[in-house]
C-alpha cells in the first residue's frame, strides 16, 4: 500500500505550502504587500492588457467570484485600473498602472529567487524535467479543475 507521503496530491499540496511560504517571506523581505494570486493577476495583465475580469480569472485559473476581490485590492493599491470597454459598455477592462508595471519589474529578481528556492532540492536538469512533467500533468487534468485555465479569447478554450 502507498503511504500518505507518496501520494501525488499530498506532495503537491505540501509543495504549494512551501512555495507560498517562500513567496510570503520574500515579499515581506522586499516590503511588498502582495499575495501569489495578486502577483499572478499582475503578471497575466502584463501579458494580456485590456482583458476583463472574467478573462483574467481564466488566464490564471482562478474562480471569477474571488477574482473580484483580487481586482478590488490591486486597484486599491494603485497597481491596476478599470475602465469601460469600448466594445461592451457593460464590461470593464483591466490595465496595469505605471506603478503596477514598476512593481513587476522590481519583483522580477525576487520572483526568480522564489522559484529557485521552491525547487532547491533539484539539479537544474531535474528542475527542468520536473516542470515539464508538472505542466503535462496539469494540462491533462485542467478539465477537472473548479477553475480551469482558459487561455483563449475572452478566457475560453
Amino acid at each position: 500500500m502507498t503511504t500518505l507521503y507518496d501520494l501525488p496530491g499530498h506532495l503537491i499540496r505540501r509543495l504549494n505550502q512551501i512555495s507560498t511560504a517562500i513567496f510570503a517571506t520574500r515579499m515581506d523581505e522586499a516590503g511588498v504587500d502582495l499575495t501569489p494570486v495578486q502577483f499572478a493577476a499582475l503578471a497575466a495583465l502584463a501579458e494580456h492588457p485590456g482583458v476583463d475580469q472574467a478573462t483574467l480569472a481564466g488566464l490564471i485559473a482562478h474562480d471569477r467570484v474571488t477574482m473580484g476581490g483580487v481586482v478590488d485590492r490591486l486597484e486599491g493599491k494603485g497597481l491596476l485600473s478599470r475602465s469601460v470597454s469600448a466594445q461592451d459598455r457593460r464590461a470593464r477592462v483591466l490595465e496595469l498602472t505605471a506603478a503596477g508595471q514598476r512593481m513587476l519589474e522590481q519583483l522580477a529578481p525576487a520572483i526568480a529567487e522564489v522559484q529557485q528556492r521552491t525547487l532547491a532540492g533539484l539539479t537544474p536538469a531535474e528542475a527542468e524535467a520536473f516542470l515539464a512533467l508538472l505542466r503535462k500533468a496539469t494540462e491533462a487534468g485542467n478539465e477537472y479543475s473548479r477553475a480551469p485555465l482558459r487561455t483563449g479569447a475572452r478566457g475560453e478554450d
